[in-house]
């Protein structure tokens, strides 16, 4: 039984029946003559195109959805069919970017055949609309452009930049916004914005935001996602008008979270009508939640790396207050200690040898303070030369002798006539004194001291170790033993001055020289460091 149809009437352009069933078809479907005049334009074709019937009939195919800069090549395909050749569209399936009534482009796919009636050729025309499906295959190249961009932002603001590039680009959205919420003025602030090229945003442009006011602070205030079809439908939101004037439509924001807090917003603003769309629901949301984590990391690392510069500021300060008054009192201390020593005052003279020695003591913290905030912040500079490592272990050893007879040590020393090294003399020796110094403050009388240096068995490096029979260091704490004014348990139970500086510096003077230090295996009691460095080749 042959189908119903429904007989159309559009006007000049002549009668064309068209199956009941195209008329509820899902797919639109239009028809035009040779002339390329439109003769059939069901309702899927209303919906898909933005044109009723009444305004679809009897116009141009080419005025309607053919975008200004491919008509040129419409008129000539057109052409090609009038004169009965295939062309490039008949009989295929291809997409083609076209133009809705309301002025945006997007890409449909469509099929197109035609019939030879008596009022002569009709080509038939089926599409749909595949913008969901072209944005899905747009989907990886976001993801690997905000990959990118996240791997190689020299900060956070330029991060925010590459994402919404990213998505502005990639899946041609008009205006991305990236909003952020700054907690000391409580604000949102617009930390990155993309426009498309040519559009000019006017008075849509808005760089702080009141919390909970606009599409940004109702995401952030509500931490969910906020789609708005139409924002022309949507009078209450704060920038609706000026939207309306650059012809932006739909308008879709997802919160940044970092797990508990919410950190900022992340907008897309079409040019288009749209009801929502979990494909891009999902997308927008993945990437907003990968934003946040790298925003809440970076911002962990930049305040880092903040508090580390003020540290050494502060440090730099404290020793430099330290040293004027310290350096004072040990001068003074000394010139009275001399005079005091020829009356022969004993009282007198113990309260000023302990004041210089204090004295001494507070110059030593305050020079250390001040070389590893110099050392660590690249004021310091390391002024490397051909040096002999084993003459400037020798020297600290011999500087070293008075101390260790004076508790009875054994100091045993293993070095080669001369070890070739490419490095500053007066930082190493520096690391050699803070070695064998530790070593000899913290073995009791009666232990031992082992200083060995010399070539591996490869010959390009250098091994040093500095051994002692002392008090040792508990293994719990161990990890922390580099660290800034750490002292060892052990130390501080028997009371053993230190400022927990000295291993810092030397490790910072060490790394400086490419080489390593560290707490070597060691048998029985006591300590062994062990250092590594480039040996001159």
């Amino acid at each position: 039984m042959p189908s119903p149809t429904v007989r159309v009437t559009c006007g000049e352009a002549g009668l064309h029946e068209v199956p009941a069933v195209l008329t509820a078809a899902l797919e639109a479907y239009f028809a035009f003559d040779r002339h390329g005049r439109v003769l059939a334009w069901n309702p899927a074709a209303e919906t898909t195109f933005g044109y009723t019937h009444a305004q679809a009939c009897g116009r141009q195919i080419e005025d309607l959805i053919v975008r200004p800069q491919s008509r040129p090549a419409g008129r000539a395909e057109l052409a090609a069919l009038a004169a009965g050749q295939s062309g490039h569209s008949l009989g295929r399936r291809l997409q083609w970017f076209v133009r809705h009534a309301d002025g945006h482009e997007f890409p449909v796919e469509m099929t197109l055949t035609s019939t030879d009636e008596p009022t002569g050729r009709i080509f038939h025309a089926f599409a749909h609309d595949v913008t969901s499906a072209h944005r899905a295959s747009r989907f990886a190249a976001v993801e690997t452009a905000v990959a990118r961009g996240l791997a190689e932002a020299a900060s956070s603001d330029t991060a925010g930049a590459h994402v919404v590039t990213a998505l502005g680009a990639h899946l041609d959205w008009p205006v991305v916004e990236l909003w952020l919420v700054d907690e000391q003025r409580q604000l949102l602030t617009c930390a990155a914005r993309y426009a498309r090229s040519g559009l000019r945003l006017g008075d849509f442009v808005l760089d702080e935001l009141e919390c909970g006011t606009g599409l940004p602070g109702r995401v952030c205030a509500e931490a969910t996602t906020c789609w708005v079809s139409d924002l022309q439908t949507s009078p209450g939101y704060l920038r609706a008008r000026a939207a309306g004037r650059i012809g932006l439509h739909v308008a879709i924001g997802v919160p940044l979270c970092n797990g508990v807090h919410t950190l900022g917003a992340l907008c897309v603003f079409g040019d288009r009508v749209e009801e929502p769309e979990e494909t891009l629901l999902s997308l927008l949301g993945g990437l907003a939640a990968q934003l946040g984590q790298y925003l809440e990391r970076r911002r962990a690392e930049e305040l880092a790396i903040e508090l580390a510069r003020t540290k050494d500021e502060f440090l730099a300060m404290v020793t430099h207050e330290l040293r004027n008054p310290v350096a004072t009192i040990a001068a003074a201390a000394t010139l009275l200690q001399e005079e005091l020593a020829e009356l022969n005052l004993e009282q007198p003279l113990r309260s000023l040898q302990a004041i210089t020695r204090n004295a001494e003591r507070l110059s030593v913290m305050a020079e250390d303070l001040l070389d590893l905030a110099r050392l660590e912040s690249g004021h310091l500079a390391i002024q490397p030369t051909d040096t002999d490592l084993a003459a400037i272990i020798g020297q600290a050893v011999e500087n070293a002798g008075p101390a260790a007879q004076a508790k009875q040590l054994t100091l045993t020393v293993r070095l080669p006539r001369r070890l070739d090294l490419h490095g500053d003399p007066v930082r190493l020796r520096q690391v050699a004194d803070n070695l064998l110094g530790n070593a000899i403050k913290y073995t009791p009388a009666g232990g031992a001291v082992t200083v060995t240096a010399g070539l591996d068995d490869t010959g390009q490096t250098v091994t040093w170790t500095v051994a002692d029979t002392g008090i040792g260091i508990p293994a719990a704490e161990r990890p922390r033993l580099f660290r800034r004014f750490y002292r060892a348990s052990t130390a501080l139970q028997q009371r053993i001055p230190g400022t927990g500086l000295g291993l810092v510096i030397s490790r910072t003077i060490i790394e400086r020289h490419r080489g390593t230090i560290a707490l070597a295996d060691h048998t029985g009691p006591g300590t062994t460091f062990l250092v590594r460095l480039p040996a001159t080749t």
